[in-house]
Order: C-alpha cells, then sequence, then structure tokens
C-alpha cells in the first residue's frame, strides 16, 4: 500500500460516504433489527447487467412495486482504502452516481450514526433526498465489515423543493481478499411520487455499476491511503483512521 500521509477526518461526521445517495437503496438491518431485503443468495435474484467485474440482479421486492438489486463486485483496492472513502461524507460526491449534497448531523458514534443527502433526479423529476440511520460493524477474525442505512425520514424537517424518501434500506458488505475487495451492495427504495418506469429501470442497473467503477477509481486517490483498521480487545472494528506507522 502506498504511503502518502492520509488526511485525517474529523468527529463521527467522517464516518460515511458511499451510499448516503443512491435512489434505490436496500438494507441488510444491523444485528437486532428486523431486514426487510431479500436474503442474498435468494433463489430469485436474476441477472441483469454484467460490466467488467460487476454483477447487478434484481429481484421483486415484497409490498413494492419496485424491484431491489444486488451488486456483486471485486474492487482493485484494499480494505482500508474503500473503508477510508466510505468514513469520509464528502466523498459522496466523488464516486456515488447522482449524489450531489450528503452531510452527517446529530450526535452519535462510529457504529450508530445520522447522515442526510440528495440525489439529482433529471427533469421534470424532482431530487430525492435522504434521512438515514447509518449502522457500522466489523470483525477481526472474518475480516467482514458491513453498513447498515435506514431511512428515518422524520428526523430531519422537508423541503418545498424535494421529496423525502421514506422507506430505504442498504446493505454494503466488504470482504478482504488480499490486496482485493469483494463488494455486495444490496438495495431497495420505494422513492415516493411518480417516476417514470424507464427511470427506474435504468436507475436500478446504472446507479450501481457507475458507482462501483467511480468507487475503485476514488480509492485510489493519495488521500485515501494509508489507513488503518482498529479493533477493541474482542475484536470488534472501532474506528478507521490514518496509519501510524
Amino acid at each position: 500500500m502506498r504511503k502518502t500521509g492520509a488526511h485525517r477526518f474529523t468527529g463521527y461526521a467522517s464516518a460515511i460516504s458511499g451510499g448516503l445517495c443512491a435512489l434505490l437503496v436496500t438494507a441488510l438491518a444491523a444485528a437486532g433489527v428486523q431486514t426487510e431485503l431479500p436474503a442474498e443468495n435468494d433463489d430469485g435474484w436474476t441477472l441483469r447487467k454484467e460490466a467488467d467485474n460487476i454483477r447487478v440482479y434484481t429481484i421483486d421486492h415484497q409490498d413494492s412495486s419496485f424491484k431491489a438489486f444486488k451488486a456483486v463486485a471485486t474492487l482493485d483496492a484494499p480494505i482500508e482504502t474503500v473503508m477510508a472513502v466510505m468514513m469520509n461524507p464528502k466523498s459522496c460526491v466523488e464516486w456515488v452516481y447522482n449524489c450531489t449534497e450528503s452531510y452527517a448531523f446529530g450526535t452519535g458514534s462510529f457504529h450508530d450514526r445520522y447522515a442526510y443527502s440528495v440525489n439529482d433526479m433529471p427533469w421534470p423529476v424532482t431530487d430525492r433526498d435522504y434521512v438515514l440511520h447509518i449502522r457500522t460493524r466489523g470483525n477481526r477474525n472474518s475480516g467482514e465489515i458491513v453498513m447498515d442505512l435506514n431511512a428515518t425520514p422524520n428526523q430531519r424537517a422537508e423541503f418545498d423543493n424535494r421529496v423525502r424518501v421514506d422507506r430505504s434500506d442498504t446493505l454494503y458488505r466488504f470482504i478482504p481478499e488480499g490486496d482485493k475487495t469483494r463488494m455486495i451492495w444490496l438495495q431497495h427504495t420505494d422513492p415516493n411520487g411518480a417516476l417514470p418506469g424507464w427511470l427506474v429501470n435504468s436507475l436500478l442497473v446504472d446507479i450501481p455499476v457507475r458507482s462501483i467503477k467511480a468507487l475503485e477509481q476514488v480509492a485510489g486517490k493519495d488521500r485515501y491511503q494509508d489507513f488503518e483498521l482498529v479493533y477493541d480487545d474482542q475484536d470488534r472494528l472501532v474506528d478507521v483512521r490514518p496509519s501510524e506507522h
């Protein structure tokens, strides 16, 4: 890994990036929280697109006219640099497709926090915004890191020029594979309001493909190098910070 003098991100507000902004987001809730997502290994997943090393699947979702999607990819970046991107809220506009605004708010911790984000929509569709409850967990033994994002729309006042998404869930699973990282992205959202079918169908594929390609590129930038994962004495992930070596 390159040593480039990584920048420290300040406070828990630096604890989230991507996935704050995608329009159609699904989730596997954190431990003890009921999930509404299809299982990763459900037989109903249908392959919709394969681009380079990215595969995107969709599946019907219960009680929703919008499908869920699953994207699977291997990023040419170690998990430390990928997580350095994910922990920086400002990086949303760098890699998440159509993300125009994102920031953390309120009190919280590395494991449990809140964020606000905006997703730009093509005219004449109104932009969507999200208020998300974010949970992060990881284990030294398995090496996996999971980020869960769930809509909590009433945590912030609504804006007249944006449509608030009130049903949105997301899961990011990151698995280290040497100097690479396997990423599994599940998502589902009911975006509220009337949306044309062509737009919904294109977003189901375009969001994960474009975003994952961008994430791999952004993770290679100098400012995201030389980070390390920090675990407590029970092997639980407690931080992602610049390496002291």
